[in-house]
């Protein structure tokens, strides 16, 4: 089992890490992905201490759309940013989590497009995947994924909250599609019937910890180990068993994250 998306070098993990990294382990979880923040060094630091803990993690670097803001007068210092982040992170694999966020505005959109077209751009490059954060800016980032060429090259949409329309034109770049906790929630009637549309070969699972815990673990921060409760959800609405939905989302993980291992050494 894995979990495709989290923040394990997050300040909300720096007191028990070791603790959380062995309950993901004892639940099962082999594997995950850890988002890095490039414009935070303190962040970048405890990454390099959980790569540690957890020698089976891999890394994505990149700037979310929150904190462009801070490169609009500065555009062309965003890809030796990101290029750094990848140097300085041995076992990074892809480039994220980076996209649109309209809902908050944190930064103008000029400049949240401007920032994510070049990022695509650093990832395409590269033949590396993009870990795509969108939010009330679908159209807009549909477009600034294939205005850059990335659908030739994917990579995967995260904590999907869309309907079936934005997963088939999701699914139509050729990318894939990541269920957070988000899906067991009471009032999530329409997300479960996306997961039960997406194809298995594109199926990915989440935690996107610590935020968003799962029912039956609302309102508490959430960790690696509770991906198993996204899981059970998923295998109910699909009609499979968990083992098959958690066998899905790993050959999926490993199918757009583990090519990158020789290009960027990934373990």
């Amino acid at each position: 089992m894995i979990d495709s998306h989290c923040h394990l070098a997050d300040e909300a993990f720096s007191s028990d890490v070791i603790t959380v990294v062995d309950r993901a382990r004892k639940a099962g979880v082999e594997q995950a992905l850890c988002i890095v923040d490039v414009t935070n060094d303190a962040e970048a630091d405890r990454a390099d201490c959980v790569g540690e803990l957890w020698k089976e993690l891999r890394f994505a670097v990149g700037i979310h759309p929150h904190q462009s803001g801070r490169f609009g007068g500065d555009l062309d210092s965003i890809m030796p940013t990101v290029e750094a982040a990848f140097k300085s992170h041995s076992k990074a694999c892809a480039v994220g989590e980076i996209g649109l966020d309209y809902h908050y505005d944190f930064a103008p959109r000029k400049t949240q497009i401007e920032v994510f077209r070049r990022q695509i751009r650093l990832a395409r490059d590269r033949s590396a995947p993009i870990v795509i954060h969108t939010r009330e800016a679908d159209d807009d980032t549909v477009d600034a994924v294939r205005t850059e060429g990335q659908d030739a090259v994917g990579g995967v949409f995260h904590c999907f909250t869309g309907d079936t329309e934005l997963a088939r034109r999701v699914l139509d770049l050729g990318f894939y599609i990541s269920f957070s906790g988000i899906v067991t929630f009471k009032w999530a009637d329409e997300l479960r019937r996306v997961a039960a549309f997406v194809p298995g070969d594109r199926l990915l699972v989440e935690t996107d910890s610590p935020y968003l815990a799962p029912v039956p673990h609302r309102g508490k921060r959430n960790e690696p180990a509770w991906v198993i409760q996204v899981v059970h959800v998923l295998a109910e609405v699909r009609g499979e068993t968990p083992a098959g939905v958690a066998a899905a989302a790993t050959r999926s993980f490993e199918n757009l994250f583990g090519r990158q291992a020789s290009l960027y050494k990934c373990s």
